[in-house]
């Protein structure tokens, strides 16, 4: 069946956002990474332009190579395993939809030089990650919270860190946080992420906090960010993940 590869595009956003109900930080950054690869295969006219019809059956590996030959001329070197790894899901897709027979990103291997643990997560991982934290106690709630509104919405560790309980706005979905400079910004979170805070706040009493800090320790103090890395590296080898991970990591996953 002929259609346009924005038809796909549109799918494939749905497919993120309904089927694998990924957080809206997630699904941009698989989109922007696709977004690219098609804009780039159009660019050397591999794929037809915006709303052209064709068969996406024809297609073989060269868009694929011409994407990866574009990103090392912009010195991407380091995002080329995590672009192609968002490639090669939305082929996972396209297969899966009967559009096409073959995944024809992983038919181009991962260029040398790229072997090396990436400084990010997949998706696969991270759900690993937050099944470790499954149960109903306070430390579990709380470290779910902290894993949610780290790979939801971007923020450093040390603004997690350093949020008060009166920063969250729950109906608004956003955090209130000092950045760098001491600038105040306000961060939006996923629904996700909202419903992990508003869980691990129904926790917080129960651990006794000496003041208003947001993640509070076991002792009732607040969180440090070498207490949140520790906590992460700890859920990480929990989940069997083979990767140094800590906030950095899984703030850009």
């Amino acid at each position: 069946m002929n259609c346009a590869m924005d038809h796909y595009l549109d799918s494939f956003r749905e497919f993120l956002l309904s089927e694998r109900n990924y957080s809206p930080h997630t699904v941009k950054a698989y989109m922007t990474d696709v977004g690219e690869f098609v804009g780039v295969a159009r660019q050397k006219k591999l794929i037809p332009g915006e709303g052209e019809e064709f068969d996406v059956r024809t297609l073989d590996e060269a868009p694929v190579r011409a994407y990866i030959g574009w990103l090392y001329t912009r010195n991407k070197k380091v995002s080329i395993s995590r672009k192609l790894s968002s490639v090669r899901t939305f082929f996972e897709f396209l297969m899966k939809t009967g559009a096409v027979k073959l995944n024809l990103a992983k038919l181009v291997p991962t260029p040398r030089g790229e072997k090396r643990l990436p400084s990010f997560l997949t998706v696969d991982e991270v759900v690993k990650l937050l099944d470790t934290v499954s149960g109903n106690g306070a430390l579990d709630a709380r470290d779910t919270a902290i894993l949610e509104l780290l790979y939801s919405s971007g923020l450093r560790v040390s603004e997690l860190a350093g949020a008060d309980v009166g920063d969250v706005d729950l109906a608004g979905m956003t955090v209130k946080v000092l950045g760098k400079g001491r600038k105040e910004r306000q961060v939006p979170v996923g629904s996700r992420a909202a419903e992990a805070v508003k869980k691990y706040l129904a926790h917080r009493l129960d651990m006794k906090p000496g003041g208003d800090q947001l993640f509070v320790n076991s002792r009732g103090g607040r969180l440090t960010v070498r207490s949140v890395d520790r906590i992460i590296k700890k859920r990480a080898i929990a989940a069997g993940i083979p990767k140094n991970v800590s906030p950095h990591v899984l703030r850009h996953s």
